[in-house]
């Protein structure tokens, strides 16, 4: 084959589900934004509806009624950014809950979906989504007669457990939501990790299900294998790649395999980025171009047929470290023209 491998290990991602699920006395719901974190929406929320998982959170109203398609009409499928214009027809037709942000949304989703299902998103020091505590005071009884199915709001630093915001926000989120008659939803994953101060009466975990920090105890979930397409040999003083970032330094083998930065292998990565042939770490040398990789092969004792970048050896938040970035970035980056395999 040509084109890449990712696997992905259905049976890991509901064992992350059900191990962040027991670290709370409170419902568990699952996120499956932005294509189930690059590992497809549909079949990730399937595995999770038949593991327990009766509550699901997307970005978007366009990413609900996908996810409506593939599930059908049991579960609930939140949406984060709300009553959109625009969007009237596709929540009512598709059964979706958006998380109303703002008076405009309120007054939105009011108007044209009087009798429909919503949840209120507050901000509580993010500064990103959800009202602020004047403009929650202000409509508060008003969104209260109409009968939320949820308050929530998301933390900002929760990755950083020592870190002063997250006891801030938990006191505003108190302060906004204490008293009412109306469940309540603080903690993603690094929220679930700071503990039941944090938990509520539903937690929302995203990318610990899918193998990433802050769940240091994550199963892995992806698993990435790249062809080799062909090995040559490299004199020294020879170079490898684009600008000639690579010159080398003894007689050397060089793999070139068929991914690159236009499958979500992230040209930053550079030098730093390592696979494996099995046990054996392999460097990559030269830049990673759109769809190749040149990857130091020397020292192997059989020529691989393929490479690893993601599995046992490597999370994804060691592939993120060597790019400078997070693995959710990794994680949302993998790319189409991988050939896909489920376990389950």
């Amino acid at each position: 084959m040509a084109t890449a491998t990712l696997t992905i290990d259905l049976p890991a991602l509901i064992d992350n589900w059900r191990a962040l699920d027991a670290m709370t006395a409170c419902e568990t719901a699952a996120v499956v934004k932005a294509d189930g974190y690059g590992l497809g929406a549909d079949r990730v929320a399937r595995a999770l509806l038949q593991a327990g998982v009766t509550r699901f959170f997307v970005a978007a109203t366009e990413e609900g009624a996908s996810l409506r398609e593939a599930l059908g009409p049991g579960p609930e499928i939140n949406v984060f950014s709300g009553h959109m214009s625009g969007d009237t027809d596709m929540i009512a037709d598709m059964t979706l809950t958006p998380m109303l942000n703002s008076a405009e949304q309120m007054l939105r989703h009011f108007e044209a979906l009087p009798n429909t299902p919503f949840g209120v998103q507050l901000d509580t020091g993010m500064n990103r989504l959800g009202m602020e505590p004047a403009e929650w005071d202000a409509l508060k009884d008003i969104a209260l007669e109409m009968g939320p199915t949820l308050l929530m709001s998301h933390l900002a630093c929760a990755d950083d457990p020592e870190h002063p915001m997250n006891p801030r926000q938990l006191a505003a989120f108190h302060e906004m939501t204490d008293g009412l008659d109306v469940p309540r939803s603080l903690a993603a994953t690094g929220g679930i990790l700071l503990g039941d101060d944090y938990h509520f009466d539903l937690t929302r975990p995203g990318v610990g299900l899918y193998g990433g920090l802050p769940f240091v105890d994550a199963t892995p979930v992806a698993q990435l294998d790249l062809p080799v397409i062909q090995i040559r040999d490299v004199e020294p003083g020879e170079s490898v790649g684009y600008s000639n970032t690579w010159l080398a330094e003894r007689p050397s083998r060089v793999a070139t395999i068929a991914a690159g930065y236009a499958d979500g292998i992230l040209r930053a990565m550079g030098e730093n980025a390592v696979l494996h042939a099995q046990d054996d770490p392999c460097k990559v040398i030269g830049r990673i171009s759109m769809d190749m990789i040149g990857v130091d092969v020397t020292d192997l004792d059989e020529e691989p047929t393929s490479l690893q970048l993601l599995g046992t050896h490597q999370s994804v938040d060691t592939v993120a470290e060597a790019a400078g970035t997070i693995g959710y970035e990794i994680l949302t980056s993998l790319g189409a023209r991988y050939g896909r395999r489920y376990k389950s």
